[in-house]
């Protein structure tokens, strides 16, 4: 089974509006070896990938995939799907899958869900290996297999916190683009665009982030403002550090002024020898310790986002339990280790517990050591804290939260996790003497997703609401041109309309990128690298993208949906054998694509003069304005009939019809687009200008100007 041709389609394409990974694949003699006569091929499958029966297939049920297996199906679709599953074990998003025949006999084209390209293609090659031995009769080790791919989506695609996040803005048609390797992502295009990393956003300030850090600093603001703190101050020394413990009065809490995730965190210290034990591991841990009033009651997480509580989360302690055999040490592994929430991935919502300092201290505190052997049924306490796991949301007393949304605003932080110790989260913390111990900025959000007790909490779902209030869905104008002719004049006109609307107009063209009439870079911008770009600068107010064929078949459109689609005609004679578009169908799947992602409320551009693209109207989610020639185009004419919008030249002159209803702009010979460009790219800017609204007099001006503006300078290398 030969694997050969990978291409990555980064945006929507001719498969599907999610990326894709396509493939060409011979099977060889294979084609003669369907499923059905293999003995044991496909319980085989079923025994070592149970997750199968899920794919539902060409039935549309539970199952369907397992049927297709007894009736007998080709390796390459059977490939398809063991890829797919191979992904969803390993954490994957994405169940997207296609298969179908490439000729010569035997190859074939497979198309599957690719997020990110090296997972996919570690995903496919397991995947045949796994098919092969499985027609073989052969051992496989899926669980490792599944591992390496699980390891390369930890390295490379989003971690679970910015996913939930990503997944709830593509919930509301907000785009995301990400921005680096790691979890910096946009939301939204242009200059409605905001910026997320992790649990932080373009609104989380550098200040506030700094406060939270400094717990001395963050504790005496929110003291000032009447929000339950423990007594506490800094110290110098571990002498010092004793001594304020006794002022404070036992017991008391030693930590760094400036730690993070519990780290050299001891709790419930009542001796001198505890004390300056724990300070001298606190002051590893950050630049200065803390030593505070230990709060009675248990350690919970408050989410804040946007000025309101939106999960909450109780910490379990972590304990073991003796059998008179086994070391501590080896019980930590056996039975808290052991536990699938705990790992060091961002997967797992329990770190697993290290033998450092702090747990050899608590074990001291309780007159064991790693290697004592507790009697059989003796707890022993491991872990006080960091253990957060079990969702109480629902149980939080009003006034409990409304004092985690003040320490939040106090600190300055627009997303916060708050850290409070009580013992009662459903009461009110002064009459249980509750305290908030620490305000924390990028707060882990998988617990509150995939908490091991109670319901996971929409946390992804409040974050975008917080960057994008209803109604908000984060998107400039965008326009995509594409088609075999007149595709760069067209785009370069329409942005000519945009500008003169007063938008601050982005253009990725064959001829160049050009930022507000400016060119910035002249080599062909009419690919998705480009089209990026445009769509991630933050000042541009508009775009229009110029897709070539090309782009379209090997890496997909740059804009995930649009809001004016422009298709100016096919041609069959733009073949492209080398990126497997061999013929006039072919070129049609490829072109669809533009008009396939016309946003609901936008438009599609059609060109009514070229049969097939005339087709292409039918697949608009939005409105549709065909353009032509001529008025007595027949898709023109009908359209108009049912009161749609048109554009076509009757008598020599650009009209604009609606319903039964013209109006001529001006002779197409007087424009010097027409002179220039030929009546395509007229016809096509003046439809793209009425789907974007503009007044039928700035139209005209652009089409007499556009010539005049080209030549002056601004414009002149693009």
């Amino acid at each position: 089974m030969d694997i050969s041709h990978h291409t990555h389609l980064r945006g929507p394409n001719l498969w599907s509006y999610d990326p894709v990974m396509e493939m060409v694949v011979d099977i060889g003699d294979l084609e003669d070896w369907p499923s059905d006569r293999i003995p044991g091929y496909p319980e085989r499958l079923e025994t070592w990938l149970p997750g199968l029966v899920e794919h539902r297939c060409s039935y549309g049920e539970r199952g369907g995939f397992l049927r297709r297996l007894q009736e007998g199906t080709w390796p390459a679709h059977v490939l398809e799907h063991v890829t797919l599953e191979i992904q969803t074990l390993a954490g994957v998003p994405g169940g997207f899958g296609r298969a179908r025949e490439a000729g010569p006999r035997g190859v074939y084209k497979v198309a599957v869900s690719c997020r990110e390209a090296r997972v996919t293609r570690a995903a496919v090659e397991a995947a045949r290996d796994l098919v092969l031995a499985a027609m073989d009769g052969k051992p496989f080790d899926v669980a490792g297999a599944v591992a390496e791919v699980r390891r390369l989506a930890d390295r490379h695609w989003l971690g679970p916190s910015t996913a939930a996040i990503v997944h709830a803005a593509e919930a509301r048609t907000i785009p995301a683009i990400r921005l680096n390797e790691g979890n910096l992502v946009q939301l939204g295009y242009g200059s409605r665009a905001r910026r997320i990393w992790t649990a932080e956003t373009d609104r989380t300030s550098a200040i506030a982030e700094g406060i939270s850090r400094d717990k001395h600093l963050t504790n005496s603001l929110l003291r000032a403002c009447g929000v339950p703190v423990p007594e506490g101050r800094t110290v110098e020394s571990a002498g010092d550090a004793w001594e304020a413990a006794r002022e404070i009065d036992a017991p008391v809490v030693v930590k760094p002024v400036d730690g993070n995730h519990g780290r050299g965190v001891f709790i419930g210290l009542t001796t001198q020898a505890e004390v300056e034990a724990a300070y001298r591991v606190a002051l590893e841990e950050g630049s200065g310790v803390l030593v505070e009033r230990a709060v009675p009651g248990r350690e919970h997480r408050l989410l804040v986002v946007g000025g309101r509580m939106v999960a909450a989360s109780r910490g379990e302690a972590a304990y073991i339990t003796g059998d008179g055999r086994a070391t501590i040490a080896a019980l930590i592994e056996a039975q808290l280790n052991s536990d699938p929430r705990r790992g060091e991935t961002q997967d797992h919502p329990l770190n697993p517990v290290r033998l450092d300092s702090i747990v050899r201290l608590d074990l001291q505190h309780q007159g064991f050591t790693p290697e004592s052997v507790p009697g059989e049924g003796v707890t022993v306490l491991i872990q006080r804290n960091g253990n957060m796991s079990v969702d109480i949301t629902d149980a939080v007393h009003p006034e409990v939260a409304a004092k985690a949304v003040l320490a939040a605003r106090i600190v300055g932080l627009d997303i916060a996790g708050i850290d409070l110790v009580a013992e009662d989260i459903s009461r009110p913390l002064g009459p249980q003497r509750g305290a908030i111990v620490e305000v924390n900025a990028g707060p882990g959000l998988l617990f509150h997703l995939r908490p091991s007790n109670g319901p996971g909490r929409p946390v992804g779902e409040a974050i975008v609401e917080h960057l994008f209030p209803a109604g908000d869905d984060g998107r400039v104008p965008v326009v995509g041109v594409a088609g075999s002719t007149h595709t760069t004049a067209t785009a370069r006109l329409v942005a000519h309309l945009l500008s003169l609307r007063g938008l601050r107009t982005g253009l990725a063209s064959a001829t160049g990128l050009c930022l507000d009439g400016r060119c910035v870079d002249r080599r062909d911008a009419s690919n998705f690298d480009a089209a990026r770009k445009l769509l991630t600068n933050r000042t541009l107010e508009a775009a229009v993208i110029e897709s070539s064929l090309r782009t379209l078949a090997i890496e997909g459109l740059a804009c995930d949906w649009c809001e004016v689609g422009v298709v100016t005609g096919l041609d069959p004679r733009h073949v492209m054998p080398e990126h497997r578009v061999k013929d006039a169908d072919d070129l049609y799947k490829v072109l669809r694509t533009q008009v396939d992602v016309v946003l609901p409320t936008g438009t599609a551009v059609v060109n009514a003069d070229d049969p097939v693209v005339a087709e292409m109207a039918a697949l608009s989610k939005g409105a549709v304005i065909p353009f032509s020639a001529s008025p007595f185009n027949e898709p023109v004419r009908a359209h108009c009939a049912k009161g749609g919008q048109a554009v076509f030249v009757r008598h020599g002159r650009l009209t604009v019809a609606t319903g039964a209803t013209e109006q001529a702009l001006a002779p197409m010979d007087a424009l010097p687009a027409f002179r220039a460009h030929g009546a395509v790219p007229v016809l096509a800017a003046t439809a793209a200008g009425l789907a974007l609204g503009l007044p039928l007099e700035l139209i005209r001006t652009g089409l007499e100007t556009f010539t005049a503006v080209a030549a002056s300078g601004a414009d002149a290398a693009c």
